[in-house]
């Protein structure tokens, strides 16, 4: 069978990816890495319920000085985060290459955001548009990315 890749194989990030500590075990769920600034990241894919080759992406900061884990840090380094967690993503695919769908949702930046979709939800859909190889579709419902696999 012929190697499904989610990100394009030529794809190149737009900065440079923080340090990624891996899981001990290859085909482990949960990524780390921690910024220029200090702050601990935690990436974490989850199974869906309903569809095992299903994956929901949770992303959070893990510091003491936020109160909530999906605060917003604002530290100039979203490039970087971004870059890092498409990374991620691509070395979870790799190791989970029957997967069929990821899921994201972006925590809303406060409540002045009426939108349907949250500013973050929103970044992350453009990112996928941009980076996802052609047999890969990504779709926005509601605040949530869904990134599917058509063939």
């Amino acid at each position: 069978m012929a190697e499904s890749h989610l990100i394009l194989p030529d794809y190149t990030p737009a900065a440079k990816i923080y340090y990624i500590e891996a899981p001990e075990i290859q085909t482990g769920d949960t990524y780390y890495f921690v910024t220029d600034s200090g702050l601990k990241y935690q990436v974490r894919f989850g199974k869906k319920r309903d569809n095992y080759l299903g994956n929901i992406v949770n992303f959070s900061v893990l510091s003491e000085e936020f109160e909530d884990e999906y605060s917003e840090t604002n530290r100039g380094e979203v490039y970087r985060i971004i870059a890092t967690v498409i990374e991620i993503v691509r070395l979870y695919h790799s190791c989970h290459i029957h997967s069929d769908t990821y899921e994201f949702t972006g925590e809303f930046k406060d409540n002045k955001d009426k939108q349907e979709s949250s500013i973050r939800t929103r970044l992350y859909f453009r990112y996928a548009k941009m980076i996802l190889s052609p047999e890969w579709e990504a779709h926005l419902e509601g605040n949530k990315v869904i990134v599917k696999k058509t063939i």
